[in-house]
């Protein structure tokens, strides 16, 4: 459906049934459009009774023309459990997984416009298999080390060229032609989807660029990744100080900074826009976007959580061009 949303319930031991409560009640923040969730009814349910927030839910197992903004719509996934907020790694892994492909099918059947999942705890999740959501994703298309994560927010927008691993294997993990295919198809989704030819800032991987010594890892792939990118008429500035980059990211014009790791680029960023931003993943064949924080467990219960993130990733599909 043209408009229709879907929110993948996700992690059940955390904020999430929280916060889409919350964004429910500011559902006139997103009039155009309409959403519902994929999650356990009963849990969801339970959960909000437990923080004692009353919402007129409903649970379905289809998606057919119905009314999307009186009632909040759950499409029911299977999931057995005794405790609200404690349930096992394994009975949460299959639930969360299950709720992923009912949603990508969803999609691939052009039910639904995009879909967002809320946060997840990875390794209870995913466990050594995969990363995070944005490789597992990518392994379920077929492009497993194509795919990108992005954290968006209006006025810059950061991406890790390695995303989650561990510090002492991000220099081997870097290459020219991975930094050049990651940019490329930043550069595609900022001119197909918001409509605007973005500046893109690279940063170095080392202190001060590791002076541009001759082995350094500047000189041996983001320079010439750099070269290349520029040939392709795309707008690239590098290597960047990563000491320095984010101070004067305005006044430079960068829309873009892309980093060589994780926290490089986004401890920086969160600090910057806390929560208000989002996490797109790009280079699989739709929209998947999430909150851009965690399952939030020190606030599970206390109705304190913020819904900002999860707000900002229902309003993106507001964008006329992201609905093309």
């Amino acid at each position: 459906m043209k408009n229709l949303i879907g929110i993948i319930a996700a992690d059940p031991n955390s904020i999430n049934s929280e916060i889409i409560a919350k964004v429910w009640k500011k559902k006139a923040e997103f009039k155009n459009l309409n959403i519902f969730i994929i999650g356990n009814y009963i849990l969801i349910k339970k959960q909000l009774e437990k923080i004692k927030v009353n919402l007129n839910l409903k649970k379905i197992s289809k998606i057919q023309k119905q009314n999307f903004k009186k009632k909040l719509l759950i499409y029911d996934v299977p999931l057995k459990f005794n405790r609200l907020f404690n349930i096992s790694a394994k009975a949460k892994s299959d639930y969360v997984i299950n709720s992923f492909k009912i949603a990508i099918k969803l999609m691939k059947k052009k039910k639904i416009l995009g879909l967002i999942n809320c946060p997840i705890n990875k390794i209870e999740i995913f466990g050594n298999k995969f990363f995070g959501t944005t490789e597992f994703l990518a392994k379920k298309e077929g492009v497993l080390g194509r795919e990108v994560m992005l954290l968006y927010n209006k006025q810059l927008s950061v991406s890790p060229i390695t995303t989650h691993i561990k510090l002492k294997k991000v220099s081997r993990n870097i290459s020219k032609k991975k930094i050049v295919d990651k940019l490329i198809t930043i550069n595609k989704f900022f001119l197909k989807k918001l409509k605007m030819k973005p500046k893109i800032g690279i940063l170095g991987l080392n202190p001060h660029n590791d002076e541009f010594r001759k082995n350094s890892e500047e000189r041996k792939f983001i320079i010439p990744a750099i070269k290349q990118l520029r040939k392709k008429r795309i707008s690239v500035e590098g290597p960047l100080s990563p000491d320095a980059a984010f101070l004067d990211f305005k006044k430079k014009g960068f829309n873009v900074l892309v980093g060589m790791y994780h926290d490089q680029v986004l401890s920086p960023f969160k600090l910057l826009f806390k929560f208000d931003a989002i996490n797109i993943t790009l280079g699989i064949p739709y929209i998947r976007i999430s909150p851009d924080h965690g399952t939030g467990k020190n606030l599970i219960k206390k109705n304190l959580a913020n819904p900002k993130s999860l707000m900002e990733c229902i309003k993106f599909f507001n964008n006329k061009n992201v609905k093309t």
